[in-house]
């Protein structure tokens, strides 16, 4: 099982009048300009980024102070990938001139050794790679790895790979088994993925080394962050020592059952194992994978796609402690989720890791942005009560609308390169089969081992269930990810006649000798319908939260009386709905009978009758939509009589 080549993602053409092909549309019209006039601070009233700058300065071409994050560098390297990914589908010579000029600042960033980072060039020239734990001198060179990659499949152009090709082996140099060399690894996981990466674009095996062996070293005794901070004298001012859990070195990667931690971190750290355990078949690696996948969306995953449920650490906390309006659930945390999910895929061909792929996509992703392309969200609540987000220090992290811009920018540019790489999901191959993970409007031409399939695929989905693929002449197996939310409830037909395929992992597969514009038609359930969470989750106990396919849906106050913690969403009400193309970009609104407490007179903080209900309508919308009409509240789980 494999993802597709870098040469194939090309092929993988997104028709613009589906779902994703509005939100391609929207981040290469309006984010990737955008975001480069925010990285240039250009934009007025956003948070300064000062990302350029601090790359004038490293090369000696401009005179100040490094200012942001300690890996400010990683913003304009997500959105060089974004750039990349958005020439493989649509040339565009301004667009690439912008990015080879500034992949030429990079370079003469670099230091002589081929070290790259604008932080420590700027501020702290002599105290390289003595803070692995805190300083993300690791993640920023991996996110500048990934870039390169892309570009270099996008382009041909090998100048951002040349250069890290530089910084790669610099770090080998410095970090590795060998004697003399720091037996370290990133305290923010991410450049692992980002070396596999390396790997398939140069085929120089010291990536794949490094990549391995920072996944090996992670959490063996003795632990290196302990004997690092001991170099440092102590150096973090605030008292705090990290137990191990919070960054992942707790223990050895292979005897983890959970993900603990930093969110984003954990699953960086998961894609990256994933990655190595496919590149080197190392099966106790997998099931690692395997078991920190079942922990996560069994006992510690929001129904969103979510994840990370407490702001302290940004982090995951223990099983089924998923609160709604104190979450974090980071933008970052699910397009990394996704990241893991494809790199599952394909080492463990299962239809449960598209499916979660999916959710997370479909929901808390895509909710990390506004519809106009222009403010985002760093967290993603699942409940707001816009006063609680002013006054209350628990909810200060949970805001009602989203910002233009932030100081740490990470999502932003983070959500730009997912949504122009969609290609890379739709499809995963597997010798003469090929899986359809994804259902996306579009057109691909795919390699097999016995042909290059052509597969056109017309769908609407997930505003409605009907899916048509037509494929081109040869022997190969269509494999159609048959989603859980219709595993009971679905229909398949090739040229009319109606087929009784059975579900391998998830997966209708059709194995035939196709003939040119042979028609497959697929019909999924994506009637609404409602959900529970496990009873464990306090705060759910006794709620119902409503999903149509794949998209989970929340109350606002703009469309609901309010307020939305007194509604009530009774048993026996009928959800119903209806498209509207004119409302938030074209969505299905779904409707229902509910009720609403009322002001009775009674001031009283307590009071021995239970407070009167009205009958209301209740008005649900799509999550990822909210907050695009100003502010108030909004929920995704409702009382259920």
């Amino acid at each position: 099982m494999k993802n597709l080549a870098a040469s194939e993602i090309k092929k993988v053409n997104i028709d613009r009048t589906g779902f994703f092909g509005r939100f391609i549309d929207l981040v290469r019209d309006s984010v990737i300009p955008y975001q480069w006039e925010t990285l240039n601070d250009r934009v007025p009233d956003a948070a300064p980024s000062h990302c350029i700058e601090n790359f004038r300065i490293a090369a000696g071409e401009a005179e100040g102070e490094f200012y942001g994050c300690v890996f400010q560098d990683s913003d304009l390297a997500k959105w060089i990938e974004a750039v990349a990914y958005s020439l493989m589908s649509k040339p565009d010579e301004k667009l690439e001139a912008t990015a080879d000029e500034v992949i030429e600042l990079i370079g003469r960033a670099q230091q002589p050794d081929g070290y790259l980072n604008t932080y420590y060039t700027v501020r702290e020239p002599g105290r390289r790679w003595t803070n692995l734990r805190d300083n993300h001198e690791l993640y920023c060179a991996g996110h500048m790895m990934e870039a390169a990659a892309a570009y270099y499949n996008a382009t041909g152009k090998r100048r951002l790979l040349d250069i890290m090709t530089r910084m790669a082996h610099h770090i080998d140099s410095v970090i590795g088994p060998e004697e003399g060399k720091l037996h370290g690894y990133p305290g923010h996981e991410e450049i692992e993925l980002a070396l596999v990466s390396m790997y398939h674009a140069t085929g120089d095996p010291v990536m794949l080394k490094l990549a391995r062996y920072f996944i090996d070293e992670r959490g063996r005794e003795p632990r290196f962050f302990d004997i690092e901070e001991e170099k440092r004298e102590g150096a973090r001012r605030d008292g705090y020592r990290d137990p191990g859990d919070y960054a992942q070195w707790h223990k050895p990667v292979r005897e983890q059952d959970a993900l603990e931690g930093h969110s984003v971190r954990a699953l960086y750290l998961a894609t990256g194992m994933a990655d190595v355990a496919r590149e080197t078949g190392d099966e106790t690696l997998l099931d690692a994978c395997r078991r920190l996948y079942d922990n996560l969306v069994h006992r510690r995953m929001y129904i969103t796609g979510g994840v990370g449920s407490s702001h302290y650490g940004e982090r995951f906390t223990f099983d089924y402690d998923l609160p709604n309006g104190t979450v974090y659930a980071e933008t970052c945390a699910s397009i990394a989720l996704c990241f893991f999910m494809r790199a599952m895929l394909a080492a463990d061909p299962d239809g449960r890791y598209a499916d979660t792929m999916e959710t997370a996509l479909y929901n808390t992703c895509i909710a990390g942005m506004s519809l106009d392309g222009h403010n985002f969200f760093y967290v993603n609540p699942l409940e707001v009560w816009p006063e609680a987000s002013r006054k209350s220090p628990e909810r200060r992290h949970v805001l009602p609308v989203r910002p233009k811009w932030f100081g740490c920018a990470c999502c932003p540019p983070n959500l730009a390169r997912l949504i122009m790489s969609i290609g890379k999901y739709v499809y995963t191959t597997d010798g003469s089969t090929v899986y359809t993970n994804l259902y996306v409007a579009g057109e691909a031409k795919i390699k097999t081992e016995s042909c290059e399939a052509t597969l056109k695929t017309e769908t609407k989905y997930p505003l409605d269930g009907a899916v048509t693929v037509t494929a081109s002449a040869g022997n190969y197996a269509l494999a159609f990810r048959i989603p859980a939310f219709s595993r009971e409830k679905f229909g398949i037909t090739v040229n009319g006649e109606r087929l009784n395929a059975g579900v391998e992992r998830g997966y209708a597969v059709i194995r035939r000798e196709w003939k040119d514009g042979d028609r497959v038609e697929l019909k999924f359930d994506v009637s609404p319908r409602r959900v529970y969470a496990n009873y464990k989750v306090r705060e759910d106990a006794g709620k119902v939260a409503v999903a149509l396919g794949p998209v989970v849906y929340c109350l606002e106050e703009v469309d609901n009386e309010t307020p939305l913690s007194g509604v009530t969403l009774p048993a026996s009400s009928e959800l119903s709905c209806r498209y509207l193309p004119d409302k938030l970009g074209g969505i299905v609104e779904i409707s229902a009978d509910g009720t609403v407490m009322t002001d009775d007179g009674d001031d009283s903080l307590y009071r021995s009758t239970p407070p009167k209900k009205k009958p209301t309508k209740l008005t649900f919308v799509p999550y990822y939509t909210w907050a695009n009409r100003g502010e108030g509240e909004m929920t995704v789980y409702v009382r259920e009589s």
